[in-house]
């Protein structure tokens, strides 16, 4: 009886073998496409979806002049977009964290014992990252080899205000790597597999310098940005106005955390996305999931889009053509009346907490007034008629040397300091790229991966 149990066991598992073995040969000898595993777009935090359309971009208030205002029908890729503006406290976040890591290193290169641990893997492109326990040791430690180290950090001798130990900012920078894709992608620059070379030549977006590509690492740029706001531009904006409590505390003091930041140049906006990313993809990879697109700044295109709300033919991000309510409430941050900046409100004469207003039809609040906003696009009153009407974009990574009207980038959406006008969805500004403002700021956006979502 066990024998025959035992055959027909033997059986059973054959019979399974040669089903399994059939399922195999259908995977490797027929047409399945690749193996790969599940994949789930996360949510972005504090982040809302745009889905993919079309829309007329431009024009707005039929009084104003077209040719200042030029209308262009356009369509954008489903992308990821900032609910609000990046506030002092997710800015200082950013500053603490690029700080840290330069404690980190300098206690490393130091070689002081206990921080010989320092965490050096990287993924691509990635600043050396640092275990964050390690460097609240760091901090605290007041041994002599260690405050050595990083006394290079601190202000020294008369700069020294009344005795305190502070930071020096200006010596503290966030350096990073792009891959300049628009170099990359030139005809010229195409690798030959004859030759199994490059023929093709790379412009240096910093000195401006032409060089042979030899590999693909001619394309790939170093970037090394200062990470502190510029805290004076509430100084410097303003001629013959009282304004040095805000230079003071409005990026360092508590009260102002929820507060949008500002004094951020093009530049430093950038850098901020990047670490942004940098920060995702280092806990994406410590829990195994496949990485996301990176953030970055809007283009021109999707801001207003976003801006817009789904609405058409409307002026301001809440639709219609009036910047009040009929009870005579208005519905944004600005100047609504000459010399009177608290009309708007009676809780504050310059910028506000984010979200004070209500959002717009997409879930995006300060879409108009607050804070102008950063893009990505370089300002050309003709750039609506020579971008693509897909996805329309115009970059120009402008040298140090490049005349003043090469560094513009456009700004939209207006600030709390602006007239109405400023505030329409279609109307463009622009600040130069290594300027910093008291009304400029900005938000993040990020590719979606999946267009289509449930």
């Amino acid at each position: 009886m066990q024998n025959r149990l035992t055959i027909h066991i033997s059986v059973i598992l054959l019979f399974l073998l040669l089903v399994a073995g059939c399922k195999q040969e259908v995977v490797y000898h027929e047409l399945r496409g690749g193996r790969q595993q599940q994949w789930f777009e996360p949510v972005p935090y504090g982040m809302v979806y745009i889905e993919q359309g079309h829309f007329q971009m431009g024009g707005g208030d039929e009084r104003v002049n077209k040719e200042i205002t030029p209308t262009k029908n356009v369509s954008v890729n489903s992308f990821w977009i900032d609910e609000t503006e990046i506030t002092n406290s997710e800015y200082r976040q950013y500053v603490k964290w690029v700080t840290d890591s330069v404690a980190a290193i300098l206690t490393f290169k130091a070689g002081v014992d206990e921080y010989k641990a320092v965490d050096r893997d990287r993924i691509p492109f990635d600043p050396p990252r640092v275990d964050r326990y390690k460097v609240d040791e760091i901090w605290k430690d007041d041994k002599s080899e260690v405050v050595e180290a990083l006394k290079p950090m601190f202000y020294q001798g008369n700069e020294r205000y009344w005795g305190a130990k502070e930071i020096d900012y200006r010596k503290i920078f966030y350096e990073y790597y792009y891959i300049d894709y628009a170099q990359a992608a030139k005809r010229e620059n195409s690798y030959n597999y004859k030759t199994n070379s490059y023929s093709g030549s790379v412009t240096d977006p910093l000195t401006g310098q032409v060089k042979q590509v030899k590999d693909r690492s001619d394309f790939i740029i170093k970037k090394r940005i200062p990470v502190y706001p510029d805290t004076l531009v509430w100084i410097r904006d303003f001629t013959y106005s009282f304004n040095e409590p805000w230079a003071n505390k409005y990026f360092s003091h508590p009260a102002f955390k929820e507060y949008p930041v500002v004094g951020v140049s093009w530049e430093q906006a950038n850098a901020f996305c990047h670490w942004r990313s940098v920060l995702k993809e280092n806990f994406l990879a410590s829990v195994k999931i496949l990485s996301i697109h990176p953030y970055r700044l809007p283009t021109e295109a999707e801001w207003e889009y976003a801006a817009r709300g789904g609405k058409v033919n409307s002026n301001y991000p809440w639709g219609g053509y009036y910047t009040s309510t009929e009870k005579g409430c208005y519905l944004a941050n600005f100047k609504p009346k000459r010399g009177n900046y608290v009309a708007d409100s009676h809780y504050s004469t310059k910028t506000m907490k984010v979200g004070s207003f209500s959002p717009n039809e997409y879930g995006l609040y300060d879409m108009a007034g607050n804070v102008a906003e950063w893009t990505s696009t370089a300002y050309d009153p003709l750039g609506y008629s020579m971008t693509n009407s897909f996805n329309p974009e115009y970059q120009y990574n402008a040298l140090e040397n490049d005349p003043p009207a090469m560094k513009r980038k456009v700004v939209r959406g207006g600030s709390w300091k602006d007239v109405a006008y400023y505030l329409q969805v279609a109307t463009r500004d622009y600040e130069y790229q290594d300027s910093a403002r008291s009304f400029v700021g900005f938000r993040c956006v990020m590719n979606a991966i999946e267009d289509e979502r449930k």
